[in-house]
């Protein structure tokens, strides 16, 4: 039990900086003492230090060709290890809590560039108007072409207050656009929701973090507080990227039955085998306390649907995933991002640490999400005349150097079949017309469908993609 709490830490953060990874704190690197140095390729590596320092046209400090050799190590391996220097790691640390200074976007790359994979509700990039998709080619004068996502990262935190413009390529545009952002604090406002009708409650999760568990439980009283009669509840989780691995044991363990699996891990190190259940001291925040125990009696049994597409990633998957292979709910939307990997954050000093893979996670059923997401029980598009550019998302699979599933060979390939390229024509008119989708609105069509399965009433599903045949 100890080594299993003593390793619960983040799932999926991304500190909205990132792709969502799966993370777990743990401040002693551990090492293999059986392996042995392989010298020669140290040696190499001083021959091209030496050459750097007597040869290079100007001066170059030892730290600086240490630290960007050290950080090309580890960013080498997969998308989601890296190397966290002391703003990083700073910033790592604070993003647990909620808050950030920066411009309020997921995003990874692409081709060399930044791409946008959604930005955060009511941040400053939403209100500017930056979109799933778009491709971040400058910051500021700076090309985006040659630096890792990490130093493109930096480049857009700051201070608060101060401007960044942002050159964009957008499929549907002709034209780069100019984009200017104003850096603010980000508070991430982890849990909201309504009573959409009497009978039938939305409830939106946006990031996980340390106090979602908590608000998530005053959230559903308020709600049946206001509707006792509660006969239909939507879990929404679309954009979400991840967060604390106890936000997602939580969440779930908020529908299902007490002390069930809820996520399994598997890696090489003894402590990366481990099985989180729905118990108190798997989601607790506070000794002793225990967010989930005054819930109505009905949460536990209320009709389900779970709304999920490409943006949810890493601890989306593990509730949408648990509460998939329990029958406890409908999943509805489309397929998700496919972020199916654990990131153990090794202290390296006071103020640096390494993001390391070190395990892949597993539904209660043992299905590895990694590279394929989960695939939903209903297929529905985000929009009525078909799913936007919903399908058209990067997706963990589309990462160079990701890791494979190691359950299914064929996930790379992918649950959603959709022609792309006709599809990207028909629909790039119909972007430019449309607004920002807000979530939980009368024009939330996703939202409506969820509303017309929980009542038994027919439910309008996918014109533009099908699901597989091998949903596992």
């Amino acid at each position: 039990m100890g080594s299993k709490l003593k390793n619960i830490g983040l799932v999926g953060l991304g500190l909205i900086a990132g792709i969502a990874g799966s993370m777990q704190f743990d401040a002693m690197a551990q090492r293999n003492a059986n392996s042995p140095l392989p010298i020669e390729e140290l040696r190499t590596l001083a021959d091209v230090f030496g050459l750097i320092k007597t040869d290079y046209v100007e001066p170059v400090e030892d730290k600086k060709l240490l630290t960007e050799a050290i950080s090309g190590m580890v960013s080498s391996l997969d998308p989601h290890s890296a190397f966290l220097d002391k703003k990083a790691f700073k910033e790592l640390r604070e993003g647990t809590q909620g808050k950030f200074v920066g411009l309020g976007i997921e995003v990874g790359m692409e081709d060399g560039y930044v791409k946008v994979i959604s930005p955060i509700e009511d941040s400053p990039a939403y209100k500017a108007g930056l979109k799933a998709g778009d491709l971040i080619t400058r910051l500021d004068s700076t090309p985006v072409k040659g630096m890792t996502l990490d130093e493109a990262v930096k480049r857009m935190r700051g201070e608060p207050n101060t401007k960044i413009t942002l050159t964009v390529a957008r499929k549907e545009e002709d034209k780069p656009l100019l984009i200017t952002i104003m850096r603010q604090e980000i508070k991430v406002q982890s849990v909201k929701g309504k009573v959409i009708e009497p009978g039938f409650g939305w409830i939106r999760v946006s990031q996980f973090q340390e106090p979602t568990v908590e608000d998530l439980a005053k959230k559903i009283n308020q709600l049946y507080q206001q509707d006792p009669s509660m006969k239909g509840l939507v879990l929404d989780l679309r954009n979400d990227p991840g967060g604390v691995l106890p936000g997602a044991i939580g969440v779930s363990a908020a529908f299902l039955p007490k002390d069930v699996a809820v996520v399994s891990t598997n890696g090489q190190l003894p402590d990366s085998k481990a099985t989180y259940y729905a118990r108190r001291e798997f989601y607790g925040t506070r000794a002793g306390t225990d967010p989930l125990a005054r819930l109505p009696e009905g949460v536990k049994k209320v009709k389900m649907v779970v709304l999920v597409n490409s943006g949810s990633a890493s601890a989306s998957e593990i509730v949408a995933g648990a509460l998939q292979d329990y029958k406890r709910a409908a999943i509805m939307g489309t397929q998700t991002f496919g972020k199916g990997s654990v990131q153990t954050i090794r202290q390296l000093s006071a103020d640096t640490a390494v993001k390391l893979t070190t395990a892949r996670y597993y539904t209660p059923n043992g299905r590895a999400i990694q590279a394929k997401g989960i695939v939903p029980d209903l297929l529905v598009d985000e929009y009525a005349d078909g799913d936007g550019m919903n399908g058209m998302r990067l997706r963990e699979a589309d990462l160079q150097k990701h890791l494979s599933n190691d359950k299914d060979k064929e996930a790379d390939k992918g649950a959603a079949v959709v022609d792309e390229l006709e599809e990207a024509k028909r629909l790039s008119a119909l972007e430019k017309k449309r607004k920002p989708l807000e979530f939980g609105s009368k024009e939330d069509f996703q939202l409506a469908q969820a509303l017309n399965h929980l009542k038994g009433l027919p439910v309008q599903t996918s014109k533009t993609a099908k699901l597989d045949s091998k949903k596992d």
